[in-house]
């Protein structure tokens, strides 16, 4: 008898584990499956077009060095118009020229610190006046307590939580009405410690926990409210700069994330609108990993941290 088909697929038989696996190789199977659908969503599902940057106004903080920096050469590339604020302004100079020779339109830069509670204003009024309105405003400016204070006092905390906090809240009440017409979006670079609590970082995590309860919450108002404006909250690891580098050393083993890379991640999460983005992928585990375990013993935070348990006696 001659061939008359060919069969191309079979549905494969199922597949059982047997009392003998037990249950711990089920959860080890459901782990992995859970694993493997997160990193499929979180990385397959994705309608970024870089022409859409084309033309945008975008108002960036924090612009002049690591993830900041590399957020500026990034939008510049795509052809966004930029007005550049940072602290230290012969650093923003030079992230202007960069940023001109990588092909944006216009750039502009105003040198300014937000521990100054007046500065904001500032700061959005020079923006609009240069570009007539903002697409995209990307707060991500940080400071660690300044030179002189106990990290944990009522001064430290007061001024980070200006700088990292309260600075945040005005720009964006700011911004909003011009977002609100041009249908923007807001970008919030926070940090994992703005997720998941550690040692060492009491004021700088309760400011960054602020924030991603204060944007969560201004989300659903704006829902509530039809207003089409994006809230994307960034969570990053260790940032890629001097300042966030030395107020850890000798304390942590984490490593800073490569700016741009992480850069590159908060840009693809502000052009699709996405409401976080992780950087890298697996914090969003340690997210989730958080709320099983709220409160991780103290040996499981030691892994993270150059201190060692007393010998006993």
């Amino acid at each position: 008898m001659g061939v008359t088909g060919v069969r191309l697929w079979a549905r494969p038989a199922p597949v059982t584990l047997s009392p003998a696996a037990g249950p711990g190789r089920a959860m080890k199977v459901l782990l992995l499956v859970g694993l493997g659908a997160l990193f499929f969503a979180y990385y397959w599902d994705d309608n970024f077009d870089p022409a859409s940057l084309q033309g945008a106004r975008v108002l960036l903080t924090g612009a002049s060095v690591g993830v900041g920096e590399e957020l500026a050469y990034h939008y510049a590339r795509l052809g966004s118009h930029l007005v550049l604020t940072a602290h230290t302004e012969a650093l923003l100079q030079k992230v202007v020229g960069n940023c001109r020779k990588l092909g944006a339109p216009k750039v502009f830069y105003i040198a300014a610190d937000m521990a100054s509670p007046e500065v904001p204003e500032r700061v959005v009024q020079f923006a609009l006046d240069k570009l007539g309105g903002l697409d995209y405003l990307v707060l991500n400016h940080l400071g660690a307590a300044p030179a002189g204070t106990r990290a944990r006092s009522a001064q430290a905390t007061r001024w980070l939580m200006q700088v990292n906090f309260l600075s945040y809240v005005q720009l964006t009440s700011l911004a909003l009405p011009s977002l609100t017409d041009s249908k923007g979006s807001l970008v919030v670079v926070s940090s994992l410690l703005g997720r998941v609590p550690t040692s060492f970082s009491s004021p700088y995590s309760a400011a960054k926990f602020a924030l991603d309860s204060f944007f969560g919450s201004l989300r659903r108002e704006l829902d509530v409210q039809d207003v089409n404006v994006a809230i994307t909250m960034c969570v990053l690891g260790l940032r890629d700069r001097a300042s966030a580098a030395e107020g850890v050393r000798g304390v942590t083993r984490a490593k800073a994330a490569p700016g741009p890379k992480a850069a590159l991640a908060v840009v693809r999460g502000s052009v699709t609108r996405a409401s976080s983005v992780f950087y890298p992928w697996r914090f969003h585990l340690l997210c989730l990993l958080r709320g099983w375990m709220p409160q991780p013993r103290a040996w499981f935070i030691r892994q993270e941290l150059n201190i060692t348990t007393p010998a006993a006696a």
